[in-house]
């Protein structure tokens, strides 16, 4: 059809075989065998050269139309070939959607505004079976990282690990505390205070049992709010100190102060989990430079 579109075009068999760098007879051997399966005449004399007859017009405006949809579908398959559409299904905890999520798909946006990202909060449940069973391609999650152990491309149950940051917890302690005079805390001064717990039972509660553990004693939490906002009232109004992580610290509540910890340092490791092994594709892959970019200080 799209060679009856160019002799249409050009007005003769000749002139589409010379503009199409073809022979003149495979031209009119190739519209010989259009017309047998239309089963209809599509071309006609007309002096020197040829003119369509109705059912030639039909379909040539017919090619026409199909022209321009295979130029589309070849155009739309090397952007998603290239990362620039697509669409692409995100699970994430709320302290990483505005530190983290939200500057990497800005970027991301600005860099491929074809791409549908369908974002989607994590509740109680565990987001990592959606990334196994392909109902979401990466969901951004905290787990646990043993010493010595790679920071990337970790594998468990054919869902890969990719490290995106370290995120350290800090000291949030009442305006007026004893401490708050000291700019870095040992983490065995707050062995003796009353604790306000911060996290759910998880690898975020590990992380910080596990530097304490590590520093010789175990918390005493009397209050448990398993929210960092509202941990931090609960410090704020005297009833304990917490560890709060930075990523939880965006903004701090006015009557408490914040300050680092060490020996050792509590740290949470935030990796995107994804479907593995790889190649990722082109939209998950522009997804994860974005996240290592906003990761990186």
């Amino acid at each position: 059809m799209q060679l009856l579109r160019a002799v249409v075009t050009s007005g003769s068999v000749t002139a589409a075989a010379r503009n199409l760098g073809y022979t003149p007879s495979a031209v009119s051997q190739q519209m010989a065998t259009l017309e047998k399966e239309a089963g209809i005449t599509l071309l006609e004399r007309s002096g020197r050269g040829v003119r369509p007859t109705e059912a030639g017009r039909l379909l040539t405006e017919y090619a026409a139309l199909i022209g321009r949809q295979v130029a589309e579908a070849e155009t739309a398959l090397a952007d998603l070939r290239a990362g620039r559409t697509g669409r692409v299904v995100v699970r994430y905890f709320a302290t990483v959607g505005a530190t983290l999520l939200a500057p990497a798909l800005a970027e991301l946006r600005r860099e491929q505004p074809g791409l549908q990202v369908d974002l989607r909060l994590t509740g109680s449940d565990d987001p990592l079976p959606e990334v196994r069973e392909g109902r979401a391609d990466a969901a951004l999650v905290v787990r646990p990282k043993e010493p010595g152990e790679p920071q990337d491309r970790l594998s468990v149950d054919g869902v890969r690990f990719v490290h995106l940051l370290d995120d350290t917890y800090r000291a949030v302690l009442p305006k007026g505390h004893r401490l708050a005079t000291k700019r870095v805390l040992e983490l065995t001064d707050l062995a003796e205070e009353p604790w306000v717990g911060s996290e759910w039972p998880g690898p975020c509660l590990d992380a910080i049992l596990t530097a304490c553990g590590a520093a010789g004693f175990s918390p005493d939490f009397v209050v448990e709010s398993e929210d960092y906002a509202t941990a931090q009232g609960f410090v704020a109004a005297g009833l304990g100190v917490s560890l709060v992580p930075v990523t939880g610290l965006a903004g701090h509540h006015p009557a408490v102060v914040v300050r680092k910890v060490r020996n050792p340092e509590p740290v949470r490791a935030i990796y995107a989990a994804v479907r593995g092994p790889g190649p990722d594709p082109d939209p998950l892959r522009g997804l994860l430079d974005a996240l290592r970019r906003a990761a990186t200080p």
